[in-house]
Order: C-alpha cells, then structure tokens, then sequence
C-alpha cells in the first residue's frame, strides 16, 4: 500500500491513489548534488520519458541547475552547490494562481504552527525579473527543524496544490494529533484517514506512530481490524484504533 525510500536519512513515501491524484509542479523536490556530475545524472535520469522545464544550465542563482519532471509527473529542482546543506532534497512549494502573492504569508502560518521553526531568508522579484515586484522568488525556512522551500509564480501554470502530494506528520500522541488537527483544519477542510488541506490546499497527513504500530503488526487479524476502523475516520483517535484492535 505503502513504499518508502530512503535518501540520506530522508523519507519519500509513494502510495497509489488513481488518476485523479497527479502530482504537479506546485509541489517540488530540490534535489542538491555536491558536484556537476552528481546533477548531470540526476538530470538524465528523471528528465527520461519525462519533461524538462529548463534544462541543465548557468542561471544567475547557480552555475549548474535545472528543473525537471519525471515520468510520472513528480517535479524535481537540481541544484549543484559547494556549500554544506543541511538536507539531501527540500520540498518547494509554489504559491500561484490563487494563491499567488501569498507565500510570505503562508511562511509566517506554518512557522507559528510548528515548533522549532524559523525563516531562513527571502528573496524578492524586483521589477523586470519577469515577476511581479515583491513577490517571493525564493524563500528558505524550517519547521520543527525540517528544511522547506517556497516561491510565488505569478504565471498561469493551471495547477494548484493537490492530494497527489502532501506531507506526512508523525505524531507521538493524540495531544499531538489533534494539535495540527485543529490547526491546519483551521481554515482548511478535514478528508478521510488523516488527510487534510489546510488554508491555502496543501495537503498533510496526520498519523500517530502508534497507528503505525498497529496496522504493521504480523497478527494479521488484529492489524485488519485496526486498519478498518482507520479508514472510517477523519482525524486519527488513537484509543479507537486501539479498541479495534483488540477486539
């Protein structure tokens, strides 16, 4: 149901949802390589049966990016620095259509929600940079000491946020789940099984570890019987699972 794959200590979680789940490029992965050879094969790799939105090349922010989506329409940034860098990718969210012009909004929302957090910096369109002045070109910032990236784009992409990518919140308990339950329901709207989309229409996940626990068990039985009380959820309520469970 699940797949995860691991990269340098990270977690990209693959599941299968149908055709009306497709990512877009409103959610994207930076990718950063430590030398040009690193992000030639990267580019090579995804940019196969797939698009490329600029190619491998000098631009003004680095001598050796380009922006790519794969051949299932996952959205990849590649970016060649010398510098140390805290995570092997960052996901970029991209504030455009409705929600163009909002991103240092939404960086200030999610900051006060997680802890941990900080702005690392925010870089501005200027006039004649092929954006509306003032909006963001590039911003840096952490949540509960997890690197993230965002940008406005003025431009008609005919995307906007979606459930084909979402973020997952590992929660240790339901004081903790129903924290950023109620907060980024707040505005937003509540889905099925941990899913929700908060003001903006990000997607999240909300699953406590111990629903984790239960539904990977070997005792098949038990484990059905947690998962089926799971999928008749919104918000996750740990003691019935648990009750599930045991019954």
């Amino acid at each position: 149901m699940v797949n995860n794959i691991e990269v340098e200590g990270q977690t990209l979680m693959f599941l299968n949802g149908g055709p009306m789940f497709r990512p877009n490029l409103t959610l994207s992965l930076m990718m950063m390589c430590q030398s040009r050879e690193e992000a030639e094969s990267y580019y090579k790799a995804l940019s196969e049966n797939g698009k490329v939105m600029m190619p491998l090349d000098s631009y003004p922010w680095s001598d050796c990016y380009a922006w790519v989506e794969d051949q299932y329409s996952i959205s990849w940034q590649i970016y060649f620095t010398a510098e140390a860098y805290r995570q092997k990718f960052s996901p970029v969210m991209m504030f455009t259509g409705a929600n163009n012009g909002k991103c240092k909004e939404a960086i200030d929302y999610y900051t006060n929600i997680f802890p941990d957090s900080k702005v690392g910096g925010i870089m501005e369109y200027t006039e004649g940079q092929g954006d509306t002045a003032g909006n963001v070109a590039h911003a840096r910032f952490v949540i509960n000491d997890y690197v993230m990236m965002a940008m406005d784009s003025s431009h008609d992409h005919k995307a906007q946020f979606s459930e084909g990518t979402s973020i997952t919140i590992m929660t240790r308990d339901q004081e903790e789940t129903d924290y950023y339950w109620n907060r980024l329901t707040a505005e937003g709207e509540e889905s099925r099984c941990g899913w929700l989309k908060d003001k903006y229409g990000f997607s999240w996940q909300i699953v406590p570890h111990r629903l984790v626990e239960l539904t990977n068990t070997h005792e098949v039985e038990k484990a059905r019987k947690a998962f089926g009380a799971m999928m008749k959820m919104n918000k996750i309520i740990i003691r019935d699972i648990e009750d599930a469970y045991n019954s």
